[in-house]
């Protein structure tokens, strides 16, 4: 209702003291210092004048309904529902104390102003049920009915509070025999006609009132079905405490031990209104209801199974009344938790709608991150989360991805921060903006993330993976072409030029064959010389792509040959254990050029007398572990160009390189590369 031209008018007016404002505070005094004096009157009651109960749900109303209702004419001065307030309130404090001013002037032998006394009770009575249990509701929490359709429960309440009215104002006195107290109250408005007609008149009435009032209460749950989040929250408190007055009124009219609760819940109510009304303040319903819902049904469903089980078991094993406990027992406890999710379920989609229920949420994300790439689905992840928990902004960023950060709305300064954990690894976190108009509370929010969280870290490590795999192609790409570039250059520069320098020899020894036979013949051996230089150049080309041994010798019997001449000195013992013969050749190249790397470390750096180079080839990977009895790792030890080596030539083929080693306990170098398993071996 904000912006709205009347709220204008109401702030304008909101520091100025009106005759209405006037009107309510006198209310708002009054009825409470009412509600006191009738407490004194029933104080001075002797006991055979004074009911077995003295307080009744009007005795709570007269003290809190006006107070409340003041206070929203305060802020509210057109606002009806407050007016219903004071004037219900006021008029059950003039009830009550007519009730007491009655039965003490009867005791005290006053039996004419006693029987008159019995008016303005029964019309404040009628007043104070017809406005705050029929009139209130229908208005809450707007001022407006939902609907023209509802002027029909708003004219049976009328009618029904009506009816009993004149049925308790008209009545005959009962018969001596029987009455309560020591002498029968006369009713000097008594129509001696209408004592055929009170058992229906009091039947009709009270079905009516009792009707009228459920309408009332459904008419707030008719509201909530078809309001936006923010009705919805309004409609809520107010729908919560009628719905409970109303159980426990109708309890109480069958048992009187439930009537301490109609009168706490009474007392309830106005709270309740004033929360609704003033909904940009306060808030909080949510979570009330949705724990009250959830916490009654539980208790209802299992208890329920659990005398029904019980009851079901003693039947059949009769005369095992601890089996069937227990069994009882097992049977309403399997059935705790998934009534539980169910039930809050219910509950956060008739709260909340379709953004609501975290499952439809899950299956929400699921279907945006199939449909697109995965920068697109933590796009999609970061807006439905803001969906979700109504919040003024949603970001998650991720570590080493691309996009680095995605952000929907605003998260502010100080976002709360949820990190994004994917298999035991921090892959990103998420952060929280502020809540917004349409605002969750905190238990609903907290459901929300822990089902949805997990969604969210899986897109991060795929944004994560997918800029890896973009970094990757990248390095491959730039090595691709740097080696294109080195090998252009080495042919170009090296033996391109040497191949040129060859020609001009050969034709030079052709024009000097037949004059200087020794001139040609220095020059053909000049040109054997460069011919060799060429096959060495060409061979270290070669070499440079792939070591040839790898093709002469094979993996095991070169990291053998590697092993024996790489470092001189040292005795290295080379092992091999399984077949290594149909390796792909990029692991071949791989292993051989980080056991070279590693040996060449051992003999620069490590001061070893010994070494061992152990190949395991597994079911699923190949285990490469290079170590010596060295001087160790220092305390501090930072990767060069070599640690960095091994470590991006494992990398680049899924495998992991771990440098480990102490002060003077040696190094070692253990590379482990994932393997596909052959269909031949996976038969075997």
């Amino acid at each position: 209702m904000s912006g709205r031209p009347t709220d204008d008018i109401e702030k304008a007016d909101l520091g100025k003291a009106t005759p209405a404002r006037l009107v309510a505070m006198i209310m708002a005094a009054v009825s409470p210092v009412l509600g006191v004096a009738s407490w004194l009157v029933w104080a001075g009651v002797p006991d055979a004048w004074k009911p077995e109960l003295t307080a009744s749900p009007q005795s709570a109303v007269a003290l809190t309904f006006p107070a409340v209702g003041a206070f929203l004419i305060v802020h509210r001065p057109r606002l009806n529902m407050a007016w219903l307030m004071c004037v219900g309130g006021f008029a059950a404090a003039v009830s009550d104390l007519s009730d007491a001013l009655m039965l003490r002037a009867a005791a005290s032998g006053d039996l004419a102003l006693a029987g008159w006394m019995r008016l303005p009770a029964n019309v404040g009575w009628a007043v104070c049920g017809l406005t705050l249990t029929m009139l209130l509701p229908l208005y809450s929490p707007d001022g407006r009915l939902p609907s023209p359709r509802w002027r029909a429960a708003l004219l049976l309440g009328w009618a029904s509070i009506t009816l009993t009215l004149v049925r308790n104002t008209f009545k005959e006195p009962p018969p001596a025999a029987g009455y309560l107290f020591p002498e029968v109250i006369p009713n000097p408005l008594a129509v001696p006609a209408l004592t055929p007609y009170l058992d229906t008149l009091a039947a009709v009435g009270w079905t009516g009132i009792y009707v009228s009032m459920a309408l009332a209460a459904l008419s707030l749950a008719v509201r909530l079905r078809g309001a936006d989040p923010v009705l919805r929250r309004q409609i809520g408190w107010p729908l919560l405490a009628f719905t409970g007055y109303i159980i426990f009124l109708v309890v109480a009219a069958f048992t009187q031990k439930f009537l301490w609760a109609a009168i706490v819940w009474a007392a309830v109510i106005p709270f309740a209104v004033a929360f609704s009304v003033m909904r940009y303040r306060l808030y909080g319903i949510d979570t009330v209801i949705s724990r009250t819902f959830v916490a009654a049904g539980v208790v209802a469903v299992v208890s329920a199974v659990y005398f029904g089980a019980g009851a079901l078991s003693s039947l059949v094993v009769s005369g095992y009344g601890q089996v069937a406990g227990v069994a009882a027992a097992l049977f309403a406890g399997a059935f705790f938790q998934p009534l539980r999710r169910l039930l809050q379920r219910v509950v956060d989609r008739m709260l909340y709608g379709s953004v609501g229920d975290p499952a439809l949420l899950a299956e929400r994300l699921t279907q945006a991150v199939r449909r697109g790439d995965p920068a697109n689905a933590l796009t999609a992840v970061v807006g439905v989360l803001r969906d979700g928990l109504a919040v003024e902004g949603v970001a998650v960023e991720v570590a080493d991805g691309e996009p680095r950060y995605v952000e929907s709305g605003r998260v502010g300064d100080s976002p709360r921060e949820v990190p994004l954990v994917w298999h035991g690894e921090r892959v990103g976190r998420l952060l929280v903006g502020p809540p917004g108009p349409r605002r969750f509370p905190a238990a609903h929010n907290e459901r929300v993330l822990t089902t949805l969280t997990p969604y969210a870290a899986d897109v991060a490590h795929a944004v994560r993976m997918a800029a890896d795999l973009q970094r990757s192609r990248e390095r491959i790409l730039t090595t691709r072409e740097e080696e294109r570039r080195r090998l252009r250059r080495d042919l170009h520069d090296g033996l391109g030029q040497t191949l040129s320098a060859m020609a001009m020899t050969i034709n030079m020894a052709r024009l000097s064959l037949a004059d200087s036979p020794d001139t040609a013949d220095e020059l053909l051996r000049e040109l054997h010389t460069g011919m060799a230089a060429v096959t060495g150049d060409i061979r270290e080309l070669v070499y440079g792509l792939r070591p040839p041994a790898l093709d002469d010798l094979g993996l095991a019997r070169a990291v053998r040959d590697l092993a024996e001449r790489s470092s001189p000195g040292i005795a290295v013992e080379a092992e091999v254990e399984g077949d290594l013969s149909r390796l792909p050749a990029a692991v071949e190249v791989a292993v051989y050029r980080i056991v070279q790397e590693a040996l060449t470390n051992i003999r620069k750096h490590a001061a070893a007398s010994s070494a061992r180079v152990v190949l395991q080839r597994e079911r699923s990977g190949l285990r490469v572990l290079v170590s010596d009895d060295g001087k160790g790792l220092p305390e501090s030890v930072r990767s060069g160009v070599g640690l960095g080596s091994m470590r991006e030539r494992a990398a680049e083929l899924g495998g992991i390189c771990v440098v480990s080693g102490e002060p003077g306990g040696g190094t070692r170098v253990e590379v482990m590369f994932p393997l596909l398993t052959a269909p031949s071996e996976a038969l075997a």
